[in-house]
């Protein structure tokens, strides 16, 4: 019996930029995590304050990475100073696209919750608010991200998120399939 596993792409972070499987960005995951830690704070102080427009930025800001790449997620700009005072050493990259497919699935739930927040519907808009701040503190803790999980599934979503911002990423050469016994 064969058992089919399909999953994103790992690269060394020492692969030179002209035999990457795919064109685009490379990063270091745990930026990704450090970054999802830090919102998710944020979003908890946000909730504690029941202070939307602090909810609102964080949902702007992951919509600005998710639009134009994830160097611009303001929560996982330290990453790289951390790492060198820590002296940590670098890790497998992985290509950008599923992290902001999942920074715009969090923009969206956000946007919902300060939108029924914002129509005085208090405790239904803090439901999708704290949804994301569940799977930011899964992505934190773990490492397990499922918007990036949901941006390797065969439906057109995240094609279409991937023609839309991708500049000619493929989704499809960013998944490497095992075949096992």
């Amino acid at each position: 019996m064969f058992l089919v596993r399909t999953r994103p792409i790992t690269i060394p972070a020492a692969t030179p930029a002209e035999v990457r499987p795919a064109s685009g960005r490379w990063i270091d995951p745990r930026a990704q995590r450090l970054g999802a830690a830090t919102s998710a704070v944020v979003l908890l102080v946000a909730l504690a304050l029941n202070a939307w427009p602090i909810a609102a930025l964080v949902g702007a800001d992951l919509a600005l990475s998710a639009g134009l790449g994830t160097r611009w997620f303001v929560f996982s700009r330290p990453w790289p100073l951390i790492r060198r005072a820590f002296t940590i050493g670098p890790s497998e990259l992985e290509h950008e696209m599923p992290p902001r497919f999942a920074q715009a699935l969090g923009a969206t739930f956000l946007a919902l919750g300060i939108a029924l927040l914002a129509a005085g519907l208090a405790p239904w808009g803090w439901l999708p608010v704290l949804a994301v701040i569940a799977l930011q503190a899964l992505l934190a803790a773990t490492g397990f991200c499922l918007g990036c999980r949901l941006f390797f599934l065969r439906w057109w979503v995240p094609d279409l998120f991937a023609r839309l911002v991708g500049r000619g990423i493929r989704r499809e050469a960013l998944i490497m399939v095992d075949i096992r016994d």
